[in-house]
């Protein structure tokens, strides 16, 4: 059996091992170092994964991940969404939808300050759902908006599966995150449109709440404020190269810390739980991260990325439809297993051959993410779906019925993405030359 055949033969047995419900980290280590075992020697794997444990869980830049997530989990903690929706609800409740527009608009500013998408998504269907049904919203759009809204998490800095990509692809994360701002905005800007279109088709779905006054407004504003600052502070202090990433999210943190701190919002408790989760959080993401090192080794060596890019490049076709390709490949394996591990276990296969295409990695990356995103609310596995269904309790056929319109804004930013790609590389191109 050639190098090819035993790293199909990999791939295969990692779905086997993924059906048992093992962690998809820990099943990448085994099939890699096994695999590898297999090409090289046992002593060559048992060398190859000390190795790589050693250098990836010693590695400076990998320490960007747990402190964006607990400067996530600090916000979450805190209550900073809650203030957020309240202020957005003050702006726009008053028209038809406008709740749920206020749901688009908080996850979006939540974003300055939460690198995570499941998180937001919690956070929010415990919060804006309620509300919604207490003005007599359709269960169908106010679940489906937060399902919806909640993926922006993928895209939006400081985003935790930008970093990973830029990880495993070696990237520069400044550069990764400002590709994503634009494309984030675009989309937030599409869900709202939807709404705004959904509900003048029929007003019944999201009936007008109580309008506030200017001043009331305004008080709220405040609310605002800190997240933008803190935001523009360490994004723009990143891009500029004033900081690393890692110093950024070490400032991103204290500065929420001292915020929520200095506000009453946050007790003992909630710090306690908050380093808890960015622990548990962060130590899933570490494994992923070592598992597809491994999984990447073994795959080198069976040359399956290098055929493929070879393969690929080779087509007699537009290079846009391989990526569009690539993209149904991706919702299909994210169909199986969770689309952020699927997403850490294809890319290694064919980013080779997306930099043979010519394309740009940043850009690639934001496509990827989008279709991270695409894949958060289809079924079967749709993790934001699955979220919104434990909390709420609304049965799954009405929540992805509710996901099915933002699904269209989706696939339009991609086709938007591929036709003008300087919507993602125009700020990397001109803040980072």
């Amino acid at each position: 059996m050639n190098e090819i055949a035993i790293g199909i033969v990999g791939l295969f047995m990692l779905l086997l091992l993924f059906l048992t419900g093992i962690d998809l980290g820990f099943g990448m280590a085994i099939i890699g170092f096994f695999g590898f075992a297999c090409i090289r020697s046992f002593d060559a794997a048992l060398i190859m994964i000390a190795t790589d444990l050693f250098e990836t869980l010693s590695s400076y830049g990998l320490t960007v991940v747990p402190l964006f997530i607990l400067m996530g989990q600090l916000s979450f903690q805190a209550g900073i969404a809650n203030k957020l929706y309240d202020t957005a609800h003050k702006f726009v409740g008053h028209i038809p939808g406008g709740l749920a527009l206020a749901t688009v608009l908080g996850t979006t500013m939540f974003k300055a300050v939460c690198g995570s998408s499941p998180a937001t998504t919690a956070t929010f269907a415990s919060i804006a759902v309620p509300e919604m049904e207490r003005y007599g919203y359709s269960k169908r759009l106010s679940t489906g908006t937060v399902a919806s809204s909640g993926t922006l998490g993928v895209l939006i800095p400081p985003s935790v599966s930008l970093i990973v990509f830029g990880l495993i692809t070696e990237q520069s994360i400044g550069r990764l995150f400002l590709a994503g701002f634009l494309p984030g905005l675009m989309i937030a800007f599409f869900f709202a449109l939807i709404i705004l279109v959904w509900c003048r088709l029929d007003p019944t779905l999201g009936p007008k709440s109580q309008k506030y006054g200017w001043r009331e407004r305004a008080a709220g504003l405040p609310e605002v404020i800190w997240p933008a600052v803190i935001f523009v502070v360490v994004i723009g202090g990143l891009m500029k190269g004033v900081f690393t990433p890692t110093e950024a999210g070490s400032i991103g943190t204290f500065a929420v810390l001292l915020l929520v701190v200095l506000k009453g919002n946050l007790n003992f408790k909630g710090y306690v739980d908050s380093i808890r989760e960015a622990l548990k959080t962060a130590c899933m993401v570490f494994m992923l991260v070592v598992g597809s090192i491994i999984m990447g080794h073994f795959l080198a060596v069976t040359k399956i990325p290098m055929v493929t890019a070879e393969w690929i490049g080779n087509l007699p076709v537009h290079r846009y439809l391989i990526i569009g390709l690539i993209i149904i490949i991706y919702n299909i394996g994210g169909s199986f297993i969770d689309d952020f591990a699927f997403m850490m276990l294809a890319t290694p296969v064919f980013f080779p051959a997306i930099t043979k295409l010519g394309f740009d990695p940043c850009w690639f990356g934001v496509v990827i993410m989008v279709t991270v995103m695409i894949g958060g609310i289809i079924p079967p596995v749709a993790m934001n779906v699955f979220i919104v269904k434990n909390i709420t309790k609304v049965p799954f056929g009405v929540i992805y019925s509710g996901c099915y319109p933002f699904l269209i804004a989706l696939i339009l930013s991609v086709v938007l993405l591929c036709a003008f790609p300087q919507i993602a590389i125009f700020l990397p191109s001109l803040l980072m030359k």
